[in-house]
């Protein structure tokens, strides 16, 4: 792991040169869609041998998690560093190495509330690329009203059995273990009989169904839990507090979410002027000639650029020690209007070319613009509806009355 100088502006030279000698230079290309996408795992397979050298030689200098703590594979940088090195990545267009629930969600959950035996088994596995996490949290009859779960978790020696199920867990078919909210003490109030446990994938007993959506595909699958056994250690904080932890998670989970759909979870990405330019016809500057659609792109283009300030700020404010709280559900619902724009102006913009769904004649990136457009219908729903999150707004920010 490579020693890198404390002072950020000297830290700056240093990791350009860093990132320009190890990052691939076919990845250094703009793209839409999930070719540049890692997300690690037993299960993953590689688009290209350029990803896996990149996550290899990242993850061996602590960048895939660049300021946790060295000894569970983090780069151990300060939050100064980790601003410059993000900053750099963009300047250079480099794609993450890694990204996934392990990083944005349950990473950060067990360095706030793991001991440290879970944090030494799970978290270097996480840097490396090695693992790939799911989250158990929403049921088939408890969504919105998460807290009325009824998945169970019973005592069997130094075991629970679990028994239950689980819907819209993302990336469950392709995940090696799952972060699950269990009902552990029926008879207690509905927050406080449920606790926060860890569950190997691979489990005899669980098994998995995808659902898929009107985009033709999903990440969506609804897990389910047979007489599981899982050690009682795998329980994160205190037995029956799990509501505790749950809720210090979904903050992460919403600002992740607001992050991705808002400015692209920092995939380089190609401006809309010059996806626009590819369709519409343009003078001989380059400026597209329709001025309504100029008016539309330079309006998303500013407020696409406005909201990744805005979540910048909140990523410094993170760095400083400073956990998310209930603003994470703004960014959720706003970062959610915001994909949902992109996708309504990609179809505009490109017209016919955007009503391929498969055979000749269309692009993969044009075969993709009508299903990410319905993909995105669902935007409002996952992570928490844009219901919901409008009254954690209403009554955790505004504090306006019932």
């Amino acid at each position: 792991m490579p020693q890198f100088n404390s002072d950020p502006e000297a830290f700056r030279g240093e990791i350009r040169e860093w990132l320009q000698q190890n990052c691939p230079a076919p990845l250094l290309v703009p793209r839409i869609g999930d070719l540049q996408i890692v997300w690690g795992g037993a299960k993953f397979v590689f688009k290209n041998p350029h990803q896996k050298e990149w996550l290899a030689r990242a993850a061996e200098a602590g960048l895939t998690a660049p300021e946790w703590p060295r000894e569970f594979g983090g780069g151990g940088l300060s939050r100064a560093q980790a601003k410059v090195l993000s900053q750099e990545m963009r300047n250079l267009k480099i794609p993450p190495p890694l990204i996934g629930f392990g990083l944005t969600m349950i990473g950060p959950t067990l360095l706030q509330y793991g001991n440290e035996a879970q944090k030494l088994q799970h978290l270097p596995g996480i840097c490396q690329g090695q693992v790939r996490w799911c989250q158990g949290y929403s049921e088939p009859g408890a969504g919105s009203d998460l807290a009325s779960l009824q998945c169970r978790a019973e005592v069997s020696g130094n075991d629970y059995i679990v028994n239950g199920a689980k819907i819209w867990t993302s990336n469950a078919d392709e995940a090696d273990w799952i972060f699950a909210l269990v009902r552990t003490d029926p008879q207690a109030k509905k927050q406080e009989g449920i606790s926060f446990l860890l569950v190997d994938m691979e489990t005899p007993g669980v098994s998995v169904s995808p659902i898929k959506l009107i985009s033709g595909s999903s990440p969506f699958c609804e897990t389910h839990f047979e007489n599981v056994r899982v050690p009682r250690s795998n329980v994160v904080g205190k037995v029956n507090g799990g509501w505790t932890v749950a809720k210090a998670l979904l903050n992460h989970e919403r600002s992740m979410i607001a992050d991705t759909f808002g400015v692209g979870g920092g995939l380089p990405r190609r401006s809309m002027a010059d996806f626009a330019r590819e369709y519409l016809p343009c003078d001989e500057d380059g400026m597209i000639e329709d001025p309504v659609m100029c008016d539309r792109i330079a309006q998303f283009e500013m407020d696409a650029r406005a909201f990744g300030l805005t979540l910048q700020r909140s990523r410094d404010a993170a760095r400083a020690g400073q956990q998310p709280g209930p603003e994470s559900s703004m960014f959720k619902v706003y970062g959610t209007e915001l994909n949902q724009r992109r996708h309504e102006l990609m179809l505009r913009i490109a017209g016919p070319q955007a009503l391929g769904w498969q055979g000749p004649g269309f692009s993969s990136e044009e075969l993709s613009l009508t299903r990410a457009w319905l993909r995105s219908r669902g935007n409002s729903i996952e992570g928490g509806t844009s219901e919901v999150q409008r009254n954690v707004i209403a009554k955790r920010v505004l504090a306006l009355p019932d």
